[in-house]
């Protein structure tokens, strides 16, 4: 994450939350100096048991699920937000699938009050796969 020409007040550490497919999971602390180095996989699984075609389920992910990403201070202050709809953070390109899996991107992200400086921007990559799995009853699912 990156914030050029801003230094921040709070010397304390800063963490990232990051909430998609209905689960919450955060990142170690790092020191509150720009640049932020978070070097961590964060995995995140989620079975949909009632949808086979892939297209359903992209439409699912535009309407139902939201990715919310938060840079914390251990005290609890936020300094910047962003929010997307699942399918257009996991897959932003026009298509489903995407030959250019953990490419990195860029975007930046909405400072919150508290945060007087410019809106810091955070590069990243994603990779995501969808598996067709079989449930116990024998019917299909994606994955």
């Amino acid at each position: 994450i990156t914030c050029p020409g801003v230094l921040l007040k709070d010397k304390g550490e800063l963490y990232l939350s990051v909430f998609v497919l209905g689960q919450y999971k955060k990142t170690q602390c790092v020191p509150a100096v720009f640049p932020l180095f978070f070097q961590e996989k964060l995995v995140f699984e989620k079975t949909f048991a009632n949808t086979v075609d892939p297209g359903d389920l992209v439409k699912l992910l535009e309407r139902r699920f939201c990715f919310l990403l938060y840079i914390f201070f251990l005290v609890g202050k936020t300094l910047a937000t962003y929010e997307e709809n699942t399918r257009d953070f996991l897959f932003p390109d026009p298509k489903l699938t995407c030959g250019h899996h953990g490419l990195e991107r860029e975007i930046l992200m909405k400072r919150s009050s508290f945060f007087a400086g410019i809106a810091p921007k955070l590069r990243f990559s994603t990779i995501s796969l969808i598996a067709e799995s079989l449930l116990s009853s024998g019917r299909s699912h994606t994955q």
